[in-house]
């Protein structure tokens, strides 16, 4: 039989478990704080100058301009596209295929390869491929298709196009929406493919030598997952209306309580 004391211990139980639960469930600054010892060490490696490989798939567009306009139409492509909005066609400027070799196929030219050069030594190859039939031609590339994708514990998961071919993992995640409170910062994983293998690593954003990283600065299709702490796994598994189930216990106590001290 449950006396009024029995009663009121149990009560007091069912307090401490919650209050155990809160703590369970709680992290340190250690946690969550970002470059922790920055302060202190600073960053003694100069950032190199990133500019990504042109890769498989990629999307090109490539522009030819020069004085003489006439000689350089011959080497810039476009198509046409009805616009529902304008209720009207307008001309687009074509794309370029990288192929499985690198290669694009480019009008007058032929085909090129491309593949593993970054932007600015494809541009010097065209340019130089470009000097028999144009004086002085200027030639403009930019890749279309350069997204990377965050996924896990972040508030606006998705992909991303990145118009100026230049991100950061942390511009990524800025982009994103930041890391929830429940997201792990110190693994998280980035996937990126390079000649046709899936290459992986483990960043630690609360570490200052994030910056000296080679996976700091993105290349197309770079997918960041953000896995979820210890207290997102134990709150999924135990369920997320853990203290509406015991304020429900501790009713049902209660009552039962009370019926057996009013039919004693």
């Amino acid at each position: 039989m449950i006396t009024i004391s029995k009663f009121f211990i149990l009560r007091k139980y069912l307090f401490f478990l919650s209050i155990l639960i809160l703590l369970i469930s709680c992290g340190t600054k250690q946690d969550i704080v970002y470059f922790q010892n920055i302060d202190n060490t600073g960053i003694s490696n100069t950032l190199f100058n990133y500019d990504p490989a042109i890769r498989p798939d990629d999307m090109l567009t490539i522009s030819v301009t020069a004085l003489d306009q006439d000689a350089a139409r011959p080497f810039n492509l476009f198509s046409s596209r009805f616009s529902i909005a304008e209720g009207q066609s307008r001309e687009e400027q074509q794309t370029y295929l990288v192929d499985s070799d690198g290669i694009i196929d480019f009008p007058v030219l032929g085909k090129i390869k491309l593949g593993g050069l970054n932007r600015l030594q494809s541009t010097e190859l065209i340019k130089k491929m470009l000097k028999d039939y144009i004086k002085d031609p200027i030639v403009n590339i930019r890749i279309k298709n350069f997204k990377i994708t965050v996924l896990g514990e972040v508030n606006r998961p998705g992909s991303f196009n990145i118009p100026n071919e230049r991100i950061t993992i942390l511009e990524a995640l800025g982009l994103a929406g930041d890391l929830t409170i429940q997201g792990l910062r110190d693994n998280v994983l980035l996937i990126r493919e390079i000649e046709g293998k899936r290459v992986t690593s483990r960043v630690d954003l609360t570490s200052q030598e994030l910056f000296n990283s080679s996976f700091y600065y993105l290349v197309q299709n770079d997918v960041i997952y953000v896995e979820p702490n210890n207290s997102r796994v134990k709150s999924s598994t135990v369920g997320p209306n853990t203290g509406e189930l015991l304020r429900v216990i501790s009713t049902l106590v209660t009552v039962a309580a009370l019926i057996i001290t009013l039919t004693r």
